[in-house]
């Protein structure tokens, strides 16, 4: 399955963006979906996953109630919709697909196969 992200940008401290990511060349609804970022010098970090159905849904601490993902799989899209951002969340977003062998939520990026080209996100304080 191919990604691209869109929908990032600079947005002052408190502000809001919302990601998009868009599948296309498999049958999407087969994917487990997440969010990961990457800040300049640290490691990749999970940010949030759902499951193929959307019932499943997991977030790092640290967004949680500020972020939310969701997905519609008649669109072939996984949304990451971030509030009251801050300058510790600026990063690189990348959108990741994971083949699902059950309706079930993953936070380490070594279980995800594809990956898009990223979008960068940057939190002024």
């Amino acid at each position: 399955v191919q990604l691209v992200e869109s929908g990032g940008g600079l947005v002052q401290a408190g502000g809001s963006l919302r990601l998009s990511c868009a599948a296309s060349g498999r049958t999407f609804s087969n994917y487990n979906m997440g969010w990961f970022r990457q800040a300049p010098g640290k490691e990749r970090e999970f940010v949030a996953a759902i499951s193929t159905s959307g019932n499943r849904i997991d977030y790092k601490d640290s967004v949680k109630g500020r972020f939310t993902i969701s997905r519609d799989n008649t669109k072939n899209t996984v949304d990451l919709q971030m509030n009251s951002l801050k300058p510790e969340d600026t990063a690189v977003y990348y959108c990741a697909a994971r083949w699902a062998y059950s309706d079930s939520v993953a936070r380490r990026p070594i279980d995800f196969g594809s990956w898009g080209q990223g979008t960068q996100v940057t939190v002024s304080s």
